[in-house]
């Protein structure tokens, strides 16, 4: 799995439990991951874009405090992605962790 396709499943992983504007999915993902991933916006919001093309996820405009923001919910064809990507990412988890060895 490609840093592309990591960042595709952190935005999916972080809109699975609700739905977020860009800057909340960046800071999910900082937070989630104790400040070791960042998500940039120069590549936050083109992957966001794509997933929408996609039709992987959702997007509403809502004002919040005179600000509009764009919201952006995990659709049922994102839910069946990020699924699939959960696996491909243990499995690779599982490879490494063959080749590297250590603690099981």
């Amino acid at each position: 799995m490609n840093t592309r396709e990591q960042l595709r499943l952190l935005i999916l992983a972080v809109l699975e439990r609700q739905p977020e504007h860009g800057y909340a999915i960046a800071q999910a993902i900082k937070a989630r991951s104790d400040g070791l991933l960042n998500a940039r916006e120069g590549t936050l919001y083109p992957a966001l874009h794509a997933l929408e093309a996609e039709g992987m996820v959702e997007s509403h405009e809502h004002e919040i405090g005179g600000r509009v923001r764009r919201e952006y919910r995990l659709t049922q064809k994102g839910g069946g992605a990020l699924a699939k990507s959960r696996r491909q990412w243990e499995q690779q988890v599982r490879a490494v962790g063959a080749v590297i060895g250590g603690p099981v």
